[in-house]
Order: C-alpha cells, then sequence, then structure tokens
C-alpha cells in the first residue's frame, strides 16, 4: 500500500513540475499566436525576425527586410516579440563588436612586431 502511495506522489510531482507549467505556456502561446494583429513583431520557429503586414485564417504575411515580404503559416510564429525583447537584442548585436574590436587591437599589435 506504501509503494502505492509513493508511485501517486511521484507522479503528482512530475506534474507539477513539469507539465503544469508546459501545458500553461503552450497554452499563453497559443493565445499570443491567435491575437496577433498587423503591425506585431513575432520570430517564427526558424528563427526569423519580421513584423506582420498581413493577417489570414491561417497564415500571415511578414516583412523580414525592407521590401522582403514572406507568406508563413500561424504555426509556424515561435512568439510575438515584445519592446523589452528588441532592446536585449541590440544589446546583444553590439557585444560581439566590441570583442571583434578588441581581438583586433591584438591583432595590429602582433603584426607591428619588427622583423629580426
Amino acid at each position: 500500500m506504501s509503494f502505492l502511495i509513493l508511485i501517486v506522489l511521484a507522479f503528482f510531482a512530475i506534474w507539477l513540475i513539469v507539465i503544469r507549467p508546459n501545458s500553461r505556456r503552450r497554452r499563453e502561446l497559443s493565445e499570443q499566436i491567435a491575437t496577433i494583429e498587423v503591425g506585431d513583431e513575432i520570430v517564427t520557429a526558424g528563427g526569423l525576425y519580421g513584423h506582420v503586414v498581413g493577417v489570414g485564417d491561417d497564415e500571415l504575411l511578414v516583412e523580414i527586410a525592407q521590401g522582403v515580404n514572406v507568406r508563413i503559416a500561424r504555426r509556424a510564429v515561435a512568439g510575438v516579440v515584445g519592446p523589452d525583447e528588441e532592446d536585449d537584442e541590440d544589446e546583444e548585436l553590439k557585444e560581439p563588436a566590441e570583442v571583434s574590436e578588441a581581438s583586433q587591437a591584438a591583432h595590429e599589435a602582433a603584426t607591428d612586431e619588427t622583423p629580426r
């Protein structure tokens, strides 16, 4: 009898830790996708960022670059990008440039040595 109680408690713990948060996240994403409108910025499952320029029943028209529009399925949307996420993205893009400047300075210092 105690073994059965342990199994039930283990199942409840797994449900509480894994299944419940995952189903909540999935439900929130489906609500976001259902309420996408023109002007929203989205990210696709393939990692493309773009602005919605047209909305259909099962598909969206997304501008991924100036003058470049693609038609995607609604189910391919991984999320709606908010204004806070755009700022974080800009900071991430700047960091590699700082690293490359430092490595460029190190490269210049290494190549400025006079030959012996």
